[in-house]
């Protein structure tokens, strides 16, 4: 067997046992209220630290004037989901705010 099949077993059997070990202690202990209810906003700040650099920054610089097509369908996006709490919606709409908008302002 070659060496590079042998790191790769190696890098798998240690990425299993890592994930599995989360799974065993988490089993056995409970986190305290605080961190639990710390931790619901995980997905927000992740997704938002994620998507607010696509719509703000063009050209490697910000960019909140009425041209950006991508902030101004953003902002259709967030409006949708506030109204509708659908992710469907929400997409397909963000989506063709910003299909429409780019037509028109580019």
């Amino acid at each position: 067997m070659s060496d590079i099949w042998i790191i790769m077993i190696a890098v798998g059997i240690l990425t299993y046992l890592t994930r599995l070990s989360f799974i065993l202690l988490l089993d056995k202990w409970q986190p305290p209220q605080i961190v639990t209810s710390a931790l619901r906003y995980v997905p927000v700040a992740v997704l938002t630290a994620i998507i607010i650099p696509e719509l703000v920054v063009v050209d490697n610089a910000l960019d909140f004037s009425l041209a950006n097509a991508r902030m101004l369908a953003g902002i259709v996006a967030i409006l949708v989901a506030w109204r509708t709490k659908s992710a469907l919606w929400t997409i397909a709409v963000g989506f063709a705010a910003f299909l429409l908008l780019n037509a028109i302002l580019a």
